[in-house]
């Protein structure tokens, strides 16, 4: 059996990371960001501030701008910047996602195009994998690639897109056509958002973020066969390949809010005097945010577990752990923040002391990258050898 020490209890090299992006995020703060998502701006300076400092690219291999880390470091990235404030929703998609299916099956033209750019966040990547009538079954995918000569034409729609207008690309998963069998395969296509044919239209959110979400349109956008990344017959591999980063990435986002909720409400308590004392001597108070620090601390090592066992190439292993840390965050966040709003009583909900605003963003993670309920699906099939449900 293998073990992996660094599960535990992180090396200093990625504690010290820890500590340096947290510093860098302070600098920009809560209230900065969510002037920002309000106003209708971009976080272009914090983005390209951790690219700089070579942060971004952290997980993507030195040869072609990245740090050459692995998913246990973009994470940590992730998981800082939630924690001060400033979420970046983006580093999700384009270096975790993207960045990792580009490194692991491009061919090293398609790495040197675009990984560079993913690194010092002038070439931003989008991922679309979700439709409006697949939803979590993405076996149900109708987005269809076709062979068209020495090239492909994408036909379809894609929804809840983050970014779209940020990024200059988007790794798009479609359904080609098998010679062999006839049946529908998923691949990968980077298509240009300036490809013709290709229209994205934004969605109307509650959730106060400077990313948001689009619908994307896919009416016969041709491509070179050389944006189809890796073999067109591994199909699910590689899908997979991105899809167990996000979960940790995902995890890693739940977390840091929840560290940020906590934070907020644990000074609140011991400044808030009511009744001659504070009301964080009151274990009405007290318990719940101690309840939730445990359940942070709880999904915060599973997700380190997932990150080390997909570092280690254990994708099997990996699966099972980035999806059972993606439903622990969730649940932990979404119950920290609402413990937090509580504390404040009448003061959570106001956008002065910016708790509420926190809920939706919580309460996304119960839903996506992929619902608790398919996780849950995931665990009684794989982990307890229940008959498949659904």
């Amino acid at each position: 059996m293998t073990i992996f020490p660094h599960v535990f209890a992180e090396s200093e090299e990625r504690q010290e990371l820890r500590r340096q992006v947290a510093k860098l995020a302070a600098k920009y703060g809560r209230e900065w960001f969510t002037d920002k998502a309000r106003a209708g701006d971009k976080t272009t300076d914090l983005w390209l501030e951790v690219a700089k400092n070579g942060y971004l690219g952290i997980n993507i291999p030195e040869e072609h701008g990245g740090g050459g880390g692995g998913i246990g470091d973009i994470a940590a990235v992730c998981e800082e910047l939630a924690a001060q404030g400033c979420p970046l929703l983006l580093m999700v998609v384009s270096p975790a996602i993207c960045g990792t299916i580009i490194s692991r099956f491009g061919t090293e033209e398609q790495k040197q195009r675009w990984l560079p750019g993913i690194c010092d966040g002038t070439g931003t990547m989008a991922f679309a994998i979700t439709e409006p009538d697949a939803g979590t079954n993405s076996h149900a995918i109708t987005t269809t690639a076709r062979r068209d000569g020495d090239g492909w034409v994408l036909t379809g729609q894609k929804i809840y897109i983050s970014g779209v207008d940020e990024a200059d690309h988007v790794l798009i998963v479609a359904r080609a056509e098998d010679a062999r069998t006839g049946r529908l395969k998923p691949c990968l296509f980077v298509v240009p958002t300036v490809a013709p044919g290709f229209e994205h239209r934004d969605i109307p959110m509650e959730i106060v973020s400077p990313e948001k979400q689009f619908t994307v349109f896919l009416d016969d956008v041709r491509l070179s066969d050389d944006h189809l990344v890796g073999d067109e017959d591994a199909g699910l591999e590689q899908l997979f390949a991105g899809l167990n980063p996000e979960r940790i990435m995902a995890a890693s986002f739940s977390t840091g809010l929840a560290r940020f909720a906590l934070g907020k409400a644990a000074a609140y308590a011991k400044e808030r005097a009511v009744f001659g004392q504070p009301i964080g001597a009151h274990q009405a108070i007290a318990h719940p945010l101690a309840q939730s620090h445990i359940e942070v601390e709880l999904a915060r090592l599973m997700t380190q577990k997932a990150a080390a066992l997909y570092d280690a190439g254990d994708d099997a292993g990996a699966g099972e752990a980035a999806n059972m840390a993606k439903y622990a965050a969730a649940e932990a966040a979404c119950d920290a923040v609402d413990r937090a709003v509580q504390t404040h009583g009448g003061n959570g909900i106001t956008q002065e002391f910016g708790m509420a605003g926190l809920l939706v963003a919580t309460r996304a993670g119960r839903i996506a990258p992929v619902s608790r309920e398919m996780i849950l699906n995931y665990v009684a099939m794989h982990s307890l050898g229940l008959p498949k449900s659904y």
